[in-house]
């Protein structure tokens, strides 16, 4: 197979370096010097910098004095900030503000874990974009830092599970560089016992030895502090559960709560005497077991036949699960939206909390034993509310929230359907001004995901609105792939049936034009990371559905991906070309090894970072570079390499304003605005 630009996967090379410093800066003249930018990045600094809210996770504390950790963004600041509260109706004081920590703003809180007293904090932060945290515990009372010895490198995507009396607690670490060969320092995830106090190099490995280095472990231990919970996630189809009785001592041993081997998704909630299980084990839309911890059998738990169902499956998504007060908490997804319901701990249901309109809700928070209940909730025209269920009486009461910089009066949502190539329904919603006439004259912006069981749900965009604001249409797709409609919507767009999501945006792309919302001179495609490789699909296997396309940190050469940064954790959800059976899946659609010399392409904009260590720059320099040598059309090919950001995760606002003004005038300029 042809690779004309291999020589732009390295990284480190000076001439790579010179192309790239050169792509970026052609691609800032031409777009900076267009007429609107200037005032799109004003409309679009209005837009995304009006801050956020988060819910916050309650903890009582000694004399019952509740603590409330939750992060918040204020207007204009680069990164949300980490505060907590004494009492429902104290004042929050700032744990931890990464502003000002780094000059550009790119130092971020990547994750943090409060004791079960709320006195200690773990907390991770990285600089950069590269998410490669360092993890430090904090005194809550005091504000400051614990000793050196609580200063844990290679602690990214930590898990965290405190022992109850705070004297420590069990997380997860990477591997020192030279401990494993090169090349593997992003796999070997393991679980590590620290105690406060002693040097974390000498802690103990507690799980994960012997196991493939792709293994992805999580911690989580009992309220009582006597069971350990291990979850393994082995794709994104497979997880795993182990359990281990800590009051057993010496003699303590880790047994599956279920047979490894079984190839469904488990996932446990852990109490003080049983745990909670989500699984899509014959059930494709999930269903919630109970299962008792002291039985008497040797292993501790008990047998499958005494599994007791709590929720049974049904057509609605169960998608997460949250015990909180003695009652659960199950979010679910129904036709790509939230809905929460709430049941008894043997699972009497208990009724459906209401929310504003159509949006997501991400996760339900409190104590197990609490009294309280708190929920984020956001939707295409509602940045960000939070809201406070009292359990005596199940209402919910607004919390916090930000208010919109638009009045959605003035704007549509509409979900629509049409028909993929196999005769599958594919759902979208659909989004522009109150009045759009479907004269096929608007601009149109379909944007896309569809993998890794990712659901594609109702969220506040600001940056959306300057297009919609222009006349524009902007589109979600729920393609294959993703989690909208249970595993076997996930699997019908994975491995051998990846193709599957291509053909869903392209129905969708064509539906929009035969609907007259656009037509195909005025609809542009966008998409990120697995939706990068969607839109680099989409123009090279449907180049004469777009006008344009943006394609952002993107995977596009399918057969050498593996090789590169964490990639090889993403075999189960592609394939691997090392199999010939799986590379002829990925040859069959591998976005650079498309490119057709003289076919008239899109215009494209690819974006990318250096700090991304999740999918590598090469796939874009290697595609933009084809484009521009290859494609028939005498439209635009632009490549912008960010210096100092990764793949997304923690990147300042002031960065997303850049990113976002250097897009919107992109496809202005490529679809115009409404006639």
């Amino acid at each position: 197979m042809a690779d004309p630009f291999r020589w732009l996967e390295d990284s480190t090379s000076p001439e790579v370096r010179a192309w790239s410093a050169a792509q970026t800066s052609r691609t800032e003249s031409v777009l900076k010097d267009r007429p609107e930018y200037a005032e799109l990045r004003a409309r679009l600094e209005a837009l995304l910098t009006i801050g956020t809210v988060e819910a916050p996770r309650p903890v009582t504390g000694a004399g019952g004095v509740v603590r409330y950790f939750h992060r918040r963004q204020g207007a204009g600041q680069d990164q949300p900030v980490l505060y907590v509260r004494e009492g429902l109706h104290g004042e929050d004081r700032a744990l931890i503000d990464p502003n000002g920590m780094s000059h550009d703003g790119t130092t971020s809180l990547d994750w943090w874990s409060p004791s079960w007293d709320g006195a200690l904090l773990a907390y991770g932060l990285s600089d950069g974009g590269d998410e490669n945290s360092t993890l430090r515990v904090l005194d809550v009372t005091t504000g400051r830092d614990l000793g050196a010895t609580e200063v844990i490198s290679r602690a990214r995507y930590a898990s965290i599970a405190w022992l109850p009396d705070g004297s420590g607690f069990y997380y997860s670490r990477f591997p020192e560089k030279g401990s494993v060969p090169a090349g593997e320092e992003a796999y070997h995830k393991r679980i590590y016992e620290h105690r406060i106090g002693r040097d974390a190099e000498g802690d103990p490995l507690v799980f994960g030895a012997g196991r493939p280095m792709t293994d992805t472990p999580s911690v989580e231990i009992s309220p009582n502090g006597r069971w350990l919970v291990a979850s393994v996630h082995r794709g994104w189809s497979r997880r795993e559960l182990h359990i281990l009785d800590r009051s057993a001592g010496a003699d303590a041993r880790w047994v599956p709560v279920v047979a490894p081997q079984d190839d469904a998704i488990y996932e446990a909630t852990t109490l003080d005497d049983h745990l909670l299980v989500r699984t899509n084990d014959g059930a494709p839309s999930y269903r919630l077991y109970r299962v008792d911890l002291d039985a008497t059998t040797e292993a501790k738990v008990a047998p499958r036949e005494r599994w007791r169902e709590i929720i049974p499956p049904s057509h609605d998504v169960l998608a997460h699960v949250s015990a909180v007060g003695g009652d659960v908490f199950a979010l679910f997804i129904v036709d790509a939206r939230s809905v929460v319901r709430r049941y008894g701990a043997d699972g009497t249901p208990r009724g459906e909390i209401p929310l504003p309109t159509l949006g997501t809700v991400p996760d339900v928070l409190g104590e197990w034993n609490g009294r309280e209940a708190f929920f984020g909730f956001t939707s295409f025209a509602v940045p960000a509310m939070v809201f406070r269920v009292d359990l005596a009486t199940g209402a919910p009461a607004l919390w916090a929230e930000v208010k919109p910089p638009i009045d959605p009066a003035e704007f549509v949502v509409t979900q629509e359907r049409t028909l993929s190539r196999d005769g599958t329904s594919i759902p979208m919603f659909v989004s522009h001004r109150r009045g759009l006439a479907r004269d096929g004259s608007a601009p149109a912006l379909l944007g896309g995901y569809g993998g890794f069981n990712i659901s594609q749900m109702p969220a506040w965009s600001g940056a959306r609105y300057a297009f919609l604001e222009r006349g524009g249409v902007a589109v979600t797709a729920n393609l294959r792939g993703g989690g909208e409609y249970g595993e076997a919507w996930h699997r019908d767009g994975m491995l051998a049936k990846k193709q599957n999501v291509f053909d869903d945006a392209a129905a969708v792309a064509e539906h929009l034009i035969a609907s007259k919302l656009t037509s195909a001179d005025r609809l542009a495609i966008l998409g990120g990371s697995n939706g990068g490789l969607l839109v680099g699909a989409a123009v090279t296997q449907r180049p004469e559905l777009f006008r344009a396309a943006v394609c952002m940190v993107p995977l596009l050469d399918m057969i050498r991906y593996h090789r590169f940064l964490i990639a090889r954790l993403w075999i189960p959800e592609y394939g691997s070309a090392d199999d010939p059976e799986q590379f002829r899946w990925l040859a069959a659609y591998s976005p650079y090894h498309h490119v057709e010399p003289g076919t008239r392409y899109p215009a494209m904009l690819f974006s990318t970072a250096e700090g991304d260590t999740r999918v590598d720059p090469l796939h874009a320099r290697k595609m933009a570079a084809l484009l521009q040598a290859e494609t028939g059309s005498d439209r635009p090919v632009l490549l912008r390499i960010e210096s100092r950001a990764g793949h997304g995760a923690g990147k300042p606002i002031s960065k997303r304003v850049d990113e976002s003004a250097l897009i919107y005038t992109f496809l202005i300029w490529q679809l115009g605005q409404a006639r």
